[in-house]
């Protein structure tokens, strides 16, 4: 693995993310299309989309053709732009586990790891950067049931290390909205739910963590949408992001209207939901019961 920003994983993320958004513009800038882009480099249209989205690594070679179609000849701008491939393409942390995280995932943790602020609404279970390690290792062995228990542990490894990024400094704000039936779920027995349910309480009291329950019964949203998350970055020129998994992929979604419509879903899903005040009293209440 390499060293520097390798081993978080974030710097790699945004410099990829940064990267792409730049070629993204100044191949709009010269009015050329991504066919025309995928061409140039014998690669296809939706390559090209890729690239610019910052989800896959960057050969040097192939910046150096786009720039050139580009009309880039600036030494100055050409060798900075080509020296981001070379931040762009350390290794991340994950990559030690590419045997356990699916690719598809994978762009997500650089995401995560890049964002300021990460928003998420929660319909089945507790988000999996406040899940304790034994109700992550019950969740992960619903969803896997064959699989090895090897597995199934680096699987909660990888989940473990993502929640450094809550004392990491200078970490992202989580803005989180959990189902009230997620909280009664006995995933894993009743005392994997009740440290669940406490270490939820914990981290619920920590500034940087606005944690709200959307109470049983409510029939409005949450009727209409799954589980999702936004990302926002700390970089101006970098555009949010939705994140929609399903059960063997994702979607990524950054089109300006549709970020702008799942903002506005979570706005209302906070709107509707019991303050941070009240949630933190029906956790207190909910680890009373017996």
């Amino acid at each position: 693995m390499s060293s520097g920003t390798g081993q978080t994983g974030s710097g790699v993320t945004v410099r990829r993310l940064l990267l792409g958004s730049q070629l993204r513009r100044l191949r709009e800038a010269q009015g050329v299309s991504r066919e025309a882009a995928g061409y140039e480099i014998r690669a296809s249209e939706s390559k090209i989309g890729r690239m610019e989205l910052g989800r896959v690594s960057f050969k040097e070679r192939d910046v150096a053709d786009l720039l050139s179609l580009y009309g880039v000849n600036d030494p100055d701008q050409r060798g900075d732009l080509l020296s981001m491939v070379r931040a762009a393409n350390a290794t991340p942390w994950w990559h030690a586990y590419a045997d356990v995280v699916p690719g598809w995932f994978q762009s997500y943790l650089g995401f995560e790891e890049a964002a300021g602020t990460i928003s998420s609404y929660e319909v089945q279970f507790v988000p999996g950067l406040l899940q304790t390690e034994e109700y992550a290792r019950a969740v992960i062995r619903l969803g896997a049931q064959s699989a090895p228990q090897q597995e199934i542990e680096r699987r909660v490894e990888v989940r473990m290390h993502r929640q450094r990024l809550l004392v990491r400094e200078g970490g992202p704000r989580l803005v989180v909205v959990i189902d009230e039936a997620a909280l009664r779920r006995p995933c894993g027995g009743p005392a994997v739910m009740r440290g669940q349910l406490t270490r939820l309480l914990e981290l619920a009291e920590q500034p940087q963590i606005e944690l709200q329950v959307l109470p049983l019964g409510f029939d409005g949203l949450s009727a209409e949408t799954g589980a999702f998350s936004l990302l926002a970055f700390r970089e101006p020129d970098l555009a949010e992001v939705v994140y929609l998994e399903q059960f063997t992929t994702a979607l990524y979604l950054d089109r300006p209207r549709e970020v702008a419509e799942y903002a506005e879903s979570l706005e209302r899903l906070r709107a509707d939901s019991l303050t941070p005040e009240r949630s933190r009293e029906l956790l207190r209440t909910l680890l009373q019961e017996p």
